[in-house]
């Protein structure tokens, strides 16, 4: 009886072990060999110009700088007044809200200079801290859409504002609507 006894105890210490040890081994895979690319004729053929050169676009005056200025102002405006809007209690961005973030990414590529501060609001429904922590997801979510399309992160801050500075002081569904949104802000 008491070499059975043993034989269990000993059973149960040591199987343990040997199955947490075998199942800590690490597998090696060895790297694929990359195939070589042979390098055969790479002659270089040369072609000759046109025999006679036809502008593109015939009668293009470019546009007066103060025509630039006034456009570039206007983009600018949009750019600035243009929101994205969160259903309740969501940070996932709509099929709206990606197509106006790839507008503002395009906007972005051709202002190299400007950094842009993404305001997170919320509605006044929920706690003060939560509806902080909501704008935060907010605006960290618009960032990381934005740096996907190929934004520099560091010309991107976030900030929260919560429910503190409505858009729509109104206390309706529609004026929560219009609350529920990031804002965005040229530096």
């Amino acid at each position: 009886m008491q070499k059975k006894l043993w034989m269990i105890l000993a059973f149960f210490l040591i199987f343990p072990n040997l199955t947490l040890m075998t199942s800590c081994t690490k597998k090696v895979v060895k790297p694929e060999p990359v195939a070589h690319d042979t390098v055969e004729d790479l002659s270089l053929t040369r072609t000759s110009p046109p025999d006679s050169y036809q502008p593109v676009e015939q009668g293009y005056t470019a546009p007066s700088q103060g025509e630039l200025s006034s456009e570039a102002l206007a983009a600018k405006r949009r750019f600035e007044n243009e929101d994205i809007y969160f259903g309740y209690d969501s940070s996932e961005l709509s099929a709206d809200a990606q197509r106006i973030l790839k507008e503002k990414a395009v906007w972005l590529r051709r202002n190299r200079q400007a950094s842009v501060i993404i305001e997170g609001h919320c509605d006044e429904r929920g706690t003060g801290e939560y509806n902080l922590a909501l704008g935060d997801r907010r605006g960290e979510g618009v960032k990381a859409y934005l740096v996907n399309l190929g934004i520099a992160p560091s010309r991107l801050t976030t900030v929260s504002y919560g429910e503190e500075k409505p858009l729509d002081p109104g206390h309706d569904d529609a004026a929560w609507a219009r609350n529920r949104r990031a804002h965005f802000v040229i530096q």
